[in-house]
């Protein structure tokens, strides 16, 4: 009869921990003030306001929302404070910048929202690859948070680490 197989890497203790998993899944929108311009580069105060007076804000319903400018006009800072006040009502998250930006601080908070206890004494390997193209930034969120509580801080998968970190 064949020897049962052993799981070395579930005996060893380690924790894997898949930053893709704090990754944002509720939508995420971007409201481009480029799409609102006159020939896509002057805003009219009077002809802004009643396209923002016309737009369909329902659809950014429980969305987190970017606001951008994909054109290179001079935007004034009110324009961005209406469309703001018009989101607010809706959208989950109203945040000024890219979609990358507002992906990588969603990202952050949910690592920020991490009980760092739950990981004391323990040895954590963060995990490297995946669907997603995770942030350099939440590498760094990741191991701040963790470094004064784990035993030990390590990158990649359980069977080829590279060590980060260990408690002396």
């Amino acid at each position: 009869m064949a020897e049962p197989i052993i799981n070395k890497v579930e005996e060893s203790g380690l924790i894997s921990l898949d930053l893709e998993k704090y990754y944002p899944s509720n939508p995420i929108l971007v409201f481009d003030v480029k799409d609102h311009l006159f020939m896509g580069l002057i805003l009219k105060e009077k002809d802004f306001r009643a396209a923002l007076t016309t737009t369909n804000w329902t659809q950014y319903q429980n969305a987190a929302v970017a606001i951008t400018c994909s054109a290179d006009a001079i935007i004034p800072m009110w324009a961005y404070m209406l469309i703001a006040s018009a989101l607010e009502p809706f959208a989950s998250t109203v945040f000024f910048g890219t979609e990358e930006q507002l992906k990588e601080k969603l990202l952050l908070q949910n690592i920020e929202a991490i009980n760092a206890e739950d990981y004391t004494d323990k040895r954590v390997v963060v995990k490297g690859c995946g669907d997603i193209q995770i942030p350099a930034a939440a590498y760094v969120s990741i191991t701040n948070k963790l470094r004064p509580v784990t035993k030990s801080i390590m990158f990649g998968e359980p069977c080829s680490t590279v060590p980060i970190y260990k408690k002396k």
